[in-house]
């Protein structure tokens, strides 16, 4: 029986020992490797109802999920979170083993320690903490957990398929917690109030290969490609907006598969992504590139260009959910935390199209997706204190 569930029905549960036993399961995206059991085992015996979730489509891997309700009316608060991981990466280089979930100087080390099954833990512990005073639920609402195993991998599979099918349901939330590590270096910095939405731009142009000293008989792929990029770089996208920083775009591949010095390439490629703000959004930024690059290419020249948007901006204005956190962090930690727009995305980008109020919040992320990832057990215990001051907070006051 793993350590975190040795325990009477009601009595505390240890944020440390959920998150080893967490960590000691190998779940890289998108196995499950038994995290998804262990949580359910322990959210039931606390009194959740709990429903098994698991997607696949052609060409993408089976992915199981977890969404976990205590309660049956609103307000409905949500915590979301996976419990995928990615690839430790070479072994060799980690002073720990990965998934042995050691701690060495009051630090926790393993995959997953900071991104972000230490965060599910201290979730979980501070629900049985708040539920530990005798109460059989919240009393007024619910408190559900929405659990994933597709965050890591290409999202396909996971949050963006449960969503769907808990609205079919009639399974509503009022306000979610992502428990992503968005502290840069201290716990209680900073929570993300929402996320920069990010467009990959693929394009390819097709020229005529010929000999470098006969160019006019050629058409210069790399020289068209490259006056389409400058004009991309050109572009000044924004200068941000209240609560973001300027949309950015950056060159991220540039091939010509060429290894001869006196060929001109009749093909060149390249890719581009670009993190934008509330002030656009990825159809509108499509229109304006595809401009841009038909403007730029000149006469006779001929490119495919593709777009993908892997998530639109969005922003949960502040208000009741990150005053929460905000006051439960400063008491906590003594720092006002900031409300920020930045990183990358996370399935906050799902959540808000069927939730009125989100904001992520977790550990510190320095080590994320790192050798040797890991964190403070003090973090781990000042987290759960956040977290079960916001529960208390959000039923009193929502």
């Amino acid at each position: 029986m793993p350590d975190a569930v040795n325990r009477q029905e009601t009595a505390p549960i240890d944020p440390l020992a959920l998150a080893r036993d967490l960590i000691r399961c190998e779940s890289v995206t998108p196995a499950e490797g038994g995290a998804l059991d262990l949580l359910e085992e322990v959210l039931a015996g606390l009194g959740f109802d709990c429903t098994r979730l698991p997607f696949e489509e052609a060409g993408t891997d089976r992915v199981d999920n977890l969404y976990a309700r205590l309660g049956a009316d609103g307000p409905n608060l949500c915590f979301a979170g996976h419990t995928d991981v990615v690839p430790v990466g070479h072994r060799d280089s980690w002073t720990v083993d990965p998934f042995a979930a050691e701690v060495i100087d009051g630090v926790l080390y393993g995959r997953g320690a900071s991104d972000m099954k230490g965060a599910i833990a201290c979730f979980v512990s501070a629900v049985a903490d708040y539920l530990g005073d005798g109460r059989e639920g919240p009393g007024r609402g619910s408190i559900s957990l929405l659990i994933t195993g597709d965050e890591e991998g290409p999202s396909i599979n996971g949050t963006k398929k449960m969503l769907p099918a808990l609205a079919e349901r009639g399974e509503r939330i009022d306000a979610c917690i992502t428990g992503e590590p968005t502290n840069p270096k201290r716990l209680g910095e900073m929570m993300k109030i929402g996320r920069r939405g990010s467009l990959n731009g693929f394009l390819t142009v097709h020229g005529v290969q010929g000999h470098t000293g006969y160019v006019h008989l050629a058409d210069n792929a790399a020289h068209r490609l490259t006056r389409m990029l400058n004009a991309l770089l050109e572009i000044e996208l924004d200068q941000g907006s209240e609560h973001f920083q300027p949309s950015t775009l950056a060159i991220s591949t540039i091939d010509v598969g060429n290894p001869a010095t006196n060929i001109v390439p009749g093909r060149a490629a390249a890719v581009f992504n670009i993190r934008f703000n509330d002030l656009h959004t990825g159809a509108e930024l499509e229109e304006r590139l595809r401009a841009v690059l038909a403007d730029a290419a000149g006469d006779g020249a001929r490119y495919d260009f593709e777009v993908r948007v892997s998530g639109e901006s969005f922003l949960t204005p502040p208000g009741l959910l990150s005053d929460l956190l905000g006051e439960a962090a400063k008491a906590e930690t003594g720092l006002d935390c900031e409300l920020s727009t930045t990183g990358g995305t996370s399935d906050s980008r799902f959540i808000k199209d069927y939730c009125p109020m989100v904001v992520d919040f977790g550990l510190v992320g320095q080590t994320m997706h790192k050798v040797d990832e890991r964190v403070a057990v003090a973090d781990l215990e000042a987290l759960t204190r956040i977290y079960r001051r916001v529960i208390e907070g959000y039923f009193a006051r929502a």
